[in-house]
């Protein structure tokens, strides 16, 4: 599978005259991307000049058809004359066995051979017509007849002819050296006589019961005729060759259609164009994007993608093999189209991952990756915000209704009333008090953080408290990652608590700073969590909420929480699941929300008694915190238990306490 692969494109009917933008392209300030694609019509243009890589692609493969074609058709020719040559000699030489084996040729030859011993005796004195009528000539031209061969010669020991198709060279010398034959061999020839060029076999010729040689008896066929015979043979290869060559040819032009198919018509420059401009673009956008193929390969990866999944992917490599985090494997393999949030490292990802098809074909998933680390810093800060901007539009209606009433006192008249209602007001009312507890704590940022969450607590019906427990005399050094873990647990406490059977609804939180490591314990009175699914509430994508509600769906804070902790050597994990309340228990006492009776009198957590029946999520974050001494002459609620902190006669770890 590939992905942003060259798509189909005509080349316009009219390009742009030299140093001119194309229609519809800015001639400067556009993107390198778009200056790739303005470049596109002048290569065309000069390719236009010349034959089309296609086309001569298409003439080399028919011309190295044809030379190779030429190349066969001239070795066939050779391997076939040399083999007619071959089988003509072959032929000659059975006739010439034949006609020596004779017995007359035999018997004439051997008495030609003995009368040469003789003055004026032998073959050359004897007279033509006594040779043409002797039984050498006869056995010998019935021989020539019946094979069909070019000539039949017979000569004595000294090559004298005893027999040849023409009468009037009887009795002469062969045109030919006979030695060979007459030594007793047997000899194959392609030689040039008095016939024309012709493929002689000669053999010797034996006397009658003896081994010794008397003569020679030569047959041949005429050149011409092999050269016949090899020409009907090669028309015939010739017909075959053309079949390939028209064979080879088609094949050629197919494989060019189909290169011009494959390459949507573009010439290699204009492909040169469209790869730059992929890669301009793909490696330009701000948003990862990964691509796999439907057998798990990576087809295309950008470095965006790379540095926010934290993977090392190349083209080719398994998505398996890339170490990718289980919610983003998820996504791939079952890509929904709607997006997902998921945590990588500190990062905040939403990825969308979508299906890939053409022509009903599964092509693989497309995934995109955006980097929403930076939104969700500034969510939880705005949420911050927005919670004590409520708190302070409440606070405003009540300060004015509370004045109304001062007002109205003071024109009635009713000095005494007056004083007791305003000494009443004086630290009362739901933000007319400092939180209680909150002063252990000395950094302003997560006094401020603690406040606004309060009001946003109160808005939901939930009454947040500072447990007894906490000090943090120290000054924040990483405010971004100790408000995102402690915003998301003290989040879903207040949600639990809001949504849980326990009355009142509660949620206590407790700071305690150690060196340079915050210690947070957050508790509810909610329903708590199921035993079962104690592993699940860290996992991405789980959550009991509308899913809906959010893009990108939920499920996302504590798993987030977690990850930024063990970035940081620490951890966040469940202290103790829970549950909902037994149906005949109290709603106070042991069994209750509190662990001891409490008051409405403003006491702290530590005062108060401690917040039970619901999760208890404990968080540790190494590095966070500056240590510090708290100020001179600060008191309050939880003065007396820092001190007892640093005496060491309060357990340190609020999660060691046991809750129950």
């Amino acid at each position: 599978m590939r992905f942003f692969g060259p798509s189909a494109r005509k080349p316009a009917a009219r390009i742009p005259a030299a140093g001119k933008a194309a229609p519809g392209i800015p001639a400067a300030g556009m993107p390198s991307a778009r200056r790739l694609s303005a470049r596109l019509p002048s290569a065309r243009l000069r390719i236009r000049g010349r034959v089309r890589l296609r086309t001569q692609v298409l003439l080399l493969q028919c011309a190295v058809v044809a030379v190779t074609l030429a190349t066969a058709f001239g070795a066939f020719a050779y391997t076939n004359e040399h083999r007619l040559v071959s089988e003509y000699q072959l032929r000659a030489l059975a006739v010439a066995r034949t006609v020596a084996a004779q017995p007359a040729v035999r018997r004439g030859a051997a008495q030609y051979s003995a009368a040469n011993s003789r003055p004026g005796g032998g073959a050359a004195s004897t007279p033509r017509a006594t040779l043409a009528a002797g039984p050498v000539q006869t056995a010998a031209e019935a021989a020539r007849t019946r094979t069909g061969s070019l000539f039949v010669v017979v000569t004595d020991d000294r090559g004298i002819r005893l027999a040849h198709p023409q009468r009037a060279q009887l009795g002469r010398m062969v045109s030919t050296d006979p030695s060979g034959a007459l030594s007793g061999r047997e000899v194959l020839a392609r030689d040039h006589a008095h016939l024309g060029d012709e493929v002689v076999a000669k053999v010797p010729v034996y006397a009658p019961g003896s081994h010794r040689v008397v003569g020679e008896a030569n047959a041949g066929v005429a050149v011409s005729d092999v050269r016949a015979q090899l020409i009907r043979v090669l028309l015939g290869g010739l017909g075959w060759l053309v079949a390939a060559l028209l064979l080879g040819v088609g094949a050629s032009a197919l494989l060019a259609r189909r290169w011009k198919r494959l390459t949507l018509g573009l010439e290699p420059e204009e492909l040169a164009g469209l790869v730059q401009e992929q890669e301009a673009v793909l490696h330009g956008i701000g948003e990862g994007v990964l691509a796999v193929d439907n057998a798990g390969t990576v087809t295309v990866v950008n470095d965006e993608a790379r540095r926010l999944l934290a993977i090392p992917a190349r083209p080719g490599r398994s998505v398996a093999s890339l170490g990718l985090t289980p919610r983003v494997l998820e996504t791939i393999r079952t890509p929904v189209g709607s997006p997902v949030m998921a945590a990588v490292g500190e990062r905040v990802l939403v990825l969308s991952a979508r299906p890939v098809e053409r022509d009903g074909q599964d092509l693989g998933t497309l995934l995109t990756v955006q980097d929403r680390t930076d939104v969700e810093s500034l969510t939880r800060q705005l949420d911050a915000v927005q919670a004590m901007s409520s708190a302070l539009r409440a606070q405003r209606h009540e300060f004015a209704n509370r004045l109304h009433v001062v007002s109205a006192l003071v024109h009635g008249g009713h000095l005494a009333e007056t004083t007791e209602y305003i000494g009443t007001l004086l630290g009362t009312g739901p933000l007319g008090e400092a939180l209680p507890g909150i002063d252990a704590v000395r950094d302003s940022y997560v006094r401020a953080f603690l406040s606004a969450k309060a009001a946003q607590a109160r808005e939901s019906g939930v009454t947040l408290v500072i447990g007894g427990a906490t000090w943090a005399d120290g000054t924040v050094t990483a405010p971004v990652d100790v408000t995102t873990v402690f915003g998301n647990l003290v989040d879903n406490a207040i949600d639990a608590a809001r949504h849980g059977a326990r009355t009142p609804s509660l949620v206590e939180v407790e700071l305690m700073a150690e060196g340079t490591t915050l210690l947070i314990t957050v508790a509810d009175t909610g329903d708590g969590i199921p035993p079962g699914a104690a592993d699940d509430v860290f996992r991405e994508g789980m959550s009991t909420k509308d899913h809906t509600s959010a893009v990108g769906g939920r499920g996302i804070g504590l798993a987030l929480a977690r990850q930024i902790a063990r970035v940081r050597g620490g951890d966040v994990h469940l202290a103790e699941h829970g549950g909902p309340p037994e149906p005949e228990a109290g709603r106070r006492g042991p069994s209750g929300p509190y662990e001891a009776t409490a008051s409405a009198s403003g006491q702290s957590g530590a005062e108060q008694g401690r917040v039970s029946g619901g999760a208890v999520f404990v968080a540790r974050l190494p590095g966070v915190m500056e240590p510090g001494v708290m100020e001179p002459g600060a008191t309050g609620p939880g003065t007396a238990v820092a001190e007892a902190v640093v005496a060491g006669t309060v357990e340190q770890e609020p999660w060691s306490r046991n809750r129950g």
